[in-house]
């Protein structure tokens, strides 16, 4: 479907307020329940860059921001830092509440059953066999390998609560 098609849907005609023109879409927040096994999975299987830290023990909970950058490009400046954060796009900001860990029969919804909700995030990569073939030598759960099911473009694997993470390439197979 065409760019010109998409404009004639019913619904999604309006053109954006003027005053929307500098939003971004900053971040997704995920629930985990082991934070070691989380940045484990999200900074060395995926990549990301752990950018800032924030703990509030009072509430027993602490939030992990990460960001698929060059750790070079985060700034050393707390307050510089924040700001650079919440100016850009496709932050992870991962949720622990301290404790959820040690309970061996607690986990979180994921969204992918009954009742469903949340589906799933996605990293693009620049060749998608490639990743998946490293996500295999990682031990990485595959929800979907690149030849299962019709869609033979796009992968999908697990993260350590069972959250989904769609492997897409920009282009063709």
């Amino acid at each position: 479907m065409s760019l010109h098609e998409l404009e004639h849907i019913p619904g999604v005609t309006a053109q954006p307020d003027a005053a929307t023109t500098h939003y971004v879409f900053n971040h997704t927040m995920l629930r985990v329940k082991d934070i070691t096994k989380s940045l484990d999975f999200y900074t060395r299987v995926l990549g990301f860059s752990l950018v800032e830290k924030r703990d509030f023990p009072e509430a027993e909970f602490s939030l992990y921001f990460l960001a698929l950058v060059d750790k070079r490009q985060i700034p050393a400046d707390a307050a510089a830092r924040t700001e650079w954060m919440k100016s850009i796009p496709g932050i992870l900001e991962l949720t622990h509440n301290h404790g959820t860990e040690n309970d061996p029969a607690f986990s979180y919804h994921d969204g992918n059953t009954d009742p469903r909700g949340f589906g799933h995030i996605c990293i693009s990569v620049p060749d998608v066999v490639a990743a998946c073939e490293r996500f295999e030598a990682l031990g990485c759960d595959f929800q979907k390998r690149l030849n299962d099911g019709r869609m033979k473009s796009l992968a999908f694997i697990k993260d350590p609560d069972g959250y989904w993470v769609e492997i897409i390439q920009p282009a063709p197979l």
